[in-house]
C-alpha cells in the first residue's frame, strides 16, 4: 500500500489553487489528485483563506458565489483537522517571526504532516534556519516532490 504524504498548504498557495489557477503548483495538483498526498487544514488556517478571498486580489476582486466556491473547493480537497496542540507541544516548536505564520506550524504539527508548503518568506526563512529541528519540511511549490 502506497503512503500518501500529508501536506498542509498556507494562504498563498491556497490562493494560486483556487483563484489564480496557478501552473506554478501542478506537482501538488498532480499528487493529490493521483492519490499521492492529500492535504489539511484547521480552523485557522481556513478562516485567513476566507478573509483573504474577500480582499482585492491583485485587482482581482471576487463576489461572494466566487469566494464561497473557493471554500467550497478547498473543503472538497482537503481534510479538516483540530489543531489544537498541547502547550508542550506547542513549545516545541520555533517561533515563526512573523506570528500569524505560526498556525501554519501548528496545522503542520497537528495533521503530522511530511511537508508544509508556503510561499511565505518567514517561513522560508525559517525553514532554512530550523530545518532539522521540524518534524516536517517547508519548501516551496516549485520545490515540492524535488529532492524528496
Amino acid at each position: 500500500m502506497l503512503t500518501r504524504l500529508r501536506l498542509v498548504l498556507d494562504t498563498h498557495v491556497w490562493l494560486d489553487w483556487l483563484v489564480f489557477d496557478d501552473p506554478g503548483i501542478v506537482r501538488i495538483r498532480n499528487a493529490v489528485g493521483l492519490k499521492r498526498a492529500e492535504i489539511f487544514i484547521d480552523a485557522a488556517c481556513e478562516a485567513e483563506l476566507v478573509r483573504v478571498l474577500a480582499y482585492d486580489l491583485h485587482k482581482r476582486k471576487l463576489d461572494a458565489a466566487a469566494q464561497a466556491a473557493c471554500i467550497a473547493q478547498c473543503r472538497r480537497l482537503s481534510h479538516r483537522i483540530d489543531a489544537t496542540l498541547p502547550e508542550p507541544q506547542r513549545a516545541g516548536l520555533p517561533r515563526c517571526r512573523d506570528p500569524d505564520d505560526q498556525k501554519f506550524l501548528e496545522a503542520a504539527l497537528a495533521a503530522h504532516a511530511d511537508v508544509l508548503i508556503t510561499k511565505d518568506r518567514a517561513l522560508l526563512h525559517l525553514a532554512r534556519r530550523r530545518a532539522r529541528s521540524l518534524p516536517f519540511r517547508i519548501v516551496t511549490p516549485a520545490s515540492f516532490l524535488r529532492n524528496k
